[in-house]
């Protein structure tokens, strides 16, 4: 049968993707700074090793004789996915996309170099670059899928997904935000008049937080004989299913911004372990897209980690490894106190959920406009202030290094990657109140540390579904009506306003 072949090649190109997880991992947990420049040469020889191993002529041919094979309805949506997946790898020459891997990988370790200083002018040129080279992927995206440039772009993050469904949903969520951020900023002031927040010990250990870390990553689920927790410039979850690789960042001065970041990754690191281990060798045995993993990690770090239920039983575990002099006093409603705290501020990765979404259109709307060449790389820093002080307030315009060069996204070229944070917000929103519909007994469940009906619920609905439907179908099916942001939006009323 010719979907064997299809199912031997993937296997190979399944080996060579984990060596090049695992030589991105290492780069930016471990690497010393003098290997980058041979570090970019490997990376950039091996995806375009894998592009034309990937992208062969003949493999075209296959994939109309396997779509004429007898199958399992498995077998036939692993041959459409490998098959979209392939046009999408046509797209770009072998050439390009090791110019543009060995341009990405430079781009990435200067934005490290000259992102503490805020050095803007110096990081122009490489920026500039970035962005022509992502201006020429979306013309050739474009042409083959007739897709618009940024609709071509963000496919390869969120497939199905297109700025003509997604843009009046964020500008739904803006409007009613700008009204909601001020109200709840007034809330918080009364309610701080009333109640003041419990003290912060004088300092965290990184090894205690690092251990607490530990055990509630074990308590919801995550398989520690299949990943491990470093520590990196910037959070992320790297590395492949069976040794997923996850990091954080750690101040002495609390423990709750490192801990949040772990939940977070955990629950992204939760959909790479349960992904149906049958399928993960092809493309339809990936996680569905960017927006259904943020989804998985929204959901463990905003609708699971930050509710009452969770602290009940994570609160002691807290005491217990940080040391009762660290939380002197604290209840569960002091947690959320500070969990709950909403304030205008510059770093998108340190926002509250209520400001968060903010940060995301504005990246949203520009880096669209720098696609789609109506804003040149120049103009950012200027854009960018006037988008921050429209929408929150602030200003950024003598501040590069907490305004347009604060995320790694742009300098390591992953253009239409930033729609999917929000999306992942609203999709985990709308996927929490299906599963309550579905156990409305859940909230006491967790209260004693039983995970067991939510990962049971996203095994059965996310991860196990993988890549087998788009990221719209993936949410008609699991709950019921695809995506609205409604849900989003009365989370945040009930949780801030309530």
């Amino acid at each position: 049968m010719t979907f064997s072949r299809i199912d031997k090649l993937s296997q190979k190109l399944e080996a060579l993707e984990h060596a090049q997880a695992m030589l991105g991992v290492d780069e930016a947990t471990n690497m010393p700074s003098g290997g980058g420049e041979k570090r970019a040469e490997a990376m950039a020889g091996l995806a375009a090793m894998y592009h034309e191993m990937a992208a062969a002529p003949h493999i075209a041919e296959w994939i109309v004789v396997a779509k004429a094979e007898d199958g399992s309805p498995e077998q036939r949506a692993a041959v459409d996915e490998y098959e979209r997946s392939y046009i999408n790898l046509t797209c770009l020459s072998s050439a390009f996309v090791e110019k543009q891997t060995a341009a990405r990988i430079k781009s990435e370790q200067l934005w490290r170099t000259l992102r503490p200083k805020g050095d803007w002018r110096g990081f122009l040129p490489a920026f500039e670059n970035i962005v022509a080279m992502a201006r020429e992927e979306a013309q050739l995206r474009s042409a083959t899928l007739e897709l618009p440039p940024y609709d071509a772009m963000m496919e390869q993050f969120d497939p199905g997904n297109r700025a003509a469904e997604i843009t009046p949903l964020f500008e739904r969520l803006k409007a009613n935000l700008k009204d909601l951020v001020p109200e709840v900023l007034e809330r918080q002031k009364q309610r701080l008049k009333r109640h003041k927040p419990k003290p912060l010990a004088k300092s965290y250990p990184i090894e205690k937080q690092k251990a607490l870390g530990l055990a509630l990553m074990e308590a919801i689920g995550f398989d520690m004989d299949h990943g491990r927790l470093d520590v990196s410039h910037h959070p992320f979850c790297g590395g492949v299913p069976d040794d997923v690789r996850m990091t954080t960042r750690y101040t002495t001065k609390e423990f709750l911004s490192s801990l949040l970041g772990i939940l977070h990754e955990t629950g992204h690191g939760l959909y790479e372990q349960n992904l149906p281990k049958q399928w993960r060798h092809m493309p339809v045995g990936r996680a569905r897209g960017m927006g259904a993993h943020e989804s998985q990690s929204l959901f463990v770090e905003m609708q699971l980690a930050r509710t009452p239920a969770f602290w009940e039983f994570a609160l002691p575990i807290a005491r217990k490894v940080l040391g009762k002099e660290a939380l002197p006093g604290w209840k569960v409603e002091d947690v959320l106190a500070r969990l709950h705290t909403v304030k205008r501020g510059f770093i998108r990765v340190e926002a509250d959920e209520v400001t968060y979404p903010l940060h995301i259109i504005l990246r949203y709307e520009l880096e669209k406009a720098l696609i789609e060449g109506t804003l040149r790389p120049r103009d950012v820093p200027e854009a960018w202030d006037a988008k921050m002080q429209e929408s929150l307030g602030i200003s950024t315009i003598d501040n590069m290094k907490d305004g347009p060069m604060q995320d790694v996204h742009w300098p390591s070229a992953a253009f239409g990657y930033f729609p999917s944070y929000t999306l992942g917000a609203m999709m985990a929103a709308q996927q929490w109140a299906a599963i309550e519909k579905k156990h409305p007994k859940v909230s006491a469940q967790i209260t004693k540390g039983n995970i067991t009906a939510v990962n049971d619920w996203r095994r059965k609905h996310i991860w196990e579904r993988a890549s087998f439907v788009s990221t719209p179908d993936l949410m008609q099916e699991a709950t019921g009506e695809k995506l609205n942001v409604d849900y989003f939006i009365g989370h945040l009323k009930k949780r801030y306003l309530g």
